[in-house]
Formats: C-alpha cells, structure tokens, sequence
C-alpha cells in the first residue's frame, strides 16, 4: 500500500492563519513585528526564497524590508547594514540569505546580528540555548519538521529517529530537537559505513543531505515516516528532494513531497520566530510602562 503523502499546503495554511490572527492582535497592542531579510548577491534560488518570504510575511501582516546588496559589497558595508537594523525598533527578526559572496565571513555576519534578532537560530548563543534547552529562538526547518511530526500524529518519544546530514543549520540542530522530543537519534553523513544499514532501523527517517534523489527504497524501513528536507535542482530544470520519492512511495508508512512541505513549513517558523521576538518586546514595552 502507498504511503500516505503528507498534505503541507494543509498544515502550513493552519499554522499561518494561527500566527497572522496573533500578529493583528499585537499590532493592535501597538507592535507589529517586523522582519529584515539581507541578500547579497544574485544566487537565483536565494532569491526565490526571499521573495516567498517577503510574500508570507505581507500576508501574515508582518512588517517586512528586504535589503538586495550587490555581490561586491564589502563586509563592513554588510556589517553597518546589521548594525542600523540591530538598532531599528520596526525590525524584530533579522535574516541574512545563504549562501554569502566568498569575501564576507558567514561566523561574522551572524555573530553580529543581535541575539534577540536572530529570527533562524544561527547566533552562537541560541545555539547553545538549543543545545541546553532554553528557551530562545526555533532553527527554522528542523522546528517545522517536527511540527509536521506532530501534526500528522507521529509520537516522536521512544522511536528511532535518522538524520542524514550533519550541517549547522539542519542535521545538528534536528539531531537536537529530537532528542527534546525524547527519540533515539542517530545521525549519518559523508562518513558514514553501511549507511542503509543504518537508515533501514529507522522508524522516522529525515533526509538532509543535499544530493537529488539519494535516499532509495533501500533505505526505507516498511511504514517509516520519511521527512525530505532537501530541495534540488535537477539538470532538466524540475526540483527534487534527496528522497526519491516515486521509489520510497510504496515502502514508507508517511512521505512528505518536495516542493510543498518542508520549504513552506520552514517559512512558517521564521514567521512565528519574528512574531515571538515582537511579543518579547511588547511585553518589555509593557513591563516598562508599569514602573
């Protein structure tokens, strides 16, 4: 039996109409949040990405400015730019597009967004609260795979959970949340032997490793629930995920389809993230007030 393909378009569309009713309710309060994303240079998919994020963010009501910077721009330029936003009271959640121009230093650009801004979870001091379970803000895609976990009625507790791929922004990071979510996580990489050995074990098997369609039938342990996080573009011009989909079909429990799930879900979070960080400061505002 076909695996059931997760509907994402359905979840994204709760979770958003959630967070747009709580963004009329703080804007009424006085605050709208607001969001900056940063993009240097012309990387054709970053701008995709930042032009759906800039379209969710208008249709939430949040306040949104992107700021388009030429591939030559120097790091200080970027770094100034930063600055102002750090200090700008409209902005709640700063971005900066990946990848950057190989001049500009990815650690500094982040390190220098401040942490209460930081709308993805790449400040190493959010990182860190990840890691010990404070509270601070979700890393944006692997917080909204587990919300897709959640929807779909999987208990994440006591399963087995794979990741493959261990990047900073994804692998790490959903290794963590995981394990918040009381799996047993095992991660695979680059390195790793016997690697569908490894994966078959897998009761939820999440794929984010960036290679079109690697993820194949032998992979996949009957009634998994496989979660593609990647997203590629293959030489015809089509995207894929690394899961190949219409050979996991019949062998997963759940499947979530690329495009359409994860990307979605992920600009969801980043919206709730801004949101978040705007009610901290209305709270502050209000604490304020009351001395």
């Amino acid at each position: 039996m076909p695996a059931q393909v997760i509907n994402g378009k359905e979840i994204v569309s709760a979770y958003r109409a959630r967070i747009k009713e709580e963004v009329e309710n703080l804007t009424r309060q006085g605050v709208q949040p607001g969001l900056a994303v940063v993009l240097v240079g012309d990387d054709p998919a970053s701008q995709v990405y930042v032009r759906n994020k800039a379209k969710a963010c208008g249709e939430a009501g949040i306040y949104s400015e992107v700021h388009t910077l030429e591939a030559a721009t120097s790091e200080d330029e970027v770094l100034e730019l930063i600055d102002r936003l750090n200090n700008d009271p409209k902005i709640h959640g700063i971005l900066v597009q990946s990848p950057l121009p190989k001049h500009i230093s990815e650690e500094k650009i982040v390190e220098a967004i401040a942490v209460k801004k930081d709308a993805d979870c790449f400040h190493p001091v959010n990182v860190g609260n990840l890691m010990i379970g404070k509270d601070g803000p979700a890393p944006c895609t692997p917080a909204g795979v587990i919300d897709i976990l959640k929807k779909v009625g999987v208990n994440i507790a006591g399963k087995h959970a794979v990741v493959v791929g261990r990047s900073n922004i994804v692998g790490k990071p959903m290794a963590i949340l995981l394990l918040r979510e009381n799996a047993t996580v095992t991660v695979c990489h680059s390195r790793t032997a016997n690697m569908a050995e490894i994966t078959r074990q897998a009761d939820i098997l999440i794929a984010a490793v960036g290679k079109p369609k690697m993820i194949k039938r032998e992979h996949v342990k009957p009634g998994a629930v496989v979660v593609d996080v990647g997203i590629n573009r293959l030489d015809t011009g089509k995207l894929a995920g690394d899961v190949d989909f219409d050979d996991v079909l019949d062998v997963a429990g759940y499947i979530t389809p690329v495009p359409g799930c994860v990307g979605p879900m992920t600009i969801t979070v980043l919206l709730r993230n801004t949101l978040e960080a705007a009610k901290r400061t209305a709270a502050m505002q209000q604490s304020a007030s009351n001395r």
